[in-house]
């Protein structure tokens, strides 16, 4: 029986991004996103001034006022995340 090496493809060294285009990549992800949960928000603000003149469709309504509470309630959780990530990191020991 002939064992044959593990082959080396896929291990080549990859590079990451310097710290210093870290916080912009981030930056622009998080506004990014706020900038579409902001979109989201007045979609359903509209869907629901619509409705109230008798313009839109109930169900519709409904269903885009649970997908923007979802993506409400998503962006909550992200900001309770990085807040607990934060003090976690302040009552670490130097």
């Amino acid at each position: 029986m002939q064992i044959n090496p593990v082959s080396m493809i896929g291990t080549q060294p990859t590079t990451l991004p310097s710290v210093k285009d870290t916080p912009s990549q981030f930056g622009s992800y998080l506004n990014e996103a706020m900038r579409s949960l902001n979109d989201v928000q007045q979609a359903t603000s509209a869907a629901r001034a619509d409705l109230a003149v008798g313009k839109a469709d109930l169900h519709q309504v409904m269903i885009q006022s649970e997908e923007s509470s979802i993506a409400m309630q998503l962006a909550i959780e992200v900001r309770n995340k990085a807040v607990e990530a934060y003090q976690e990191m302040m009552r670490m020991q130097v």
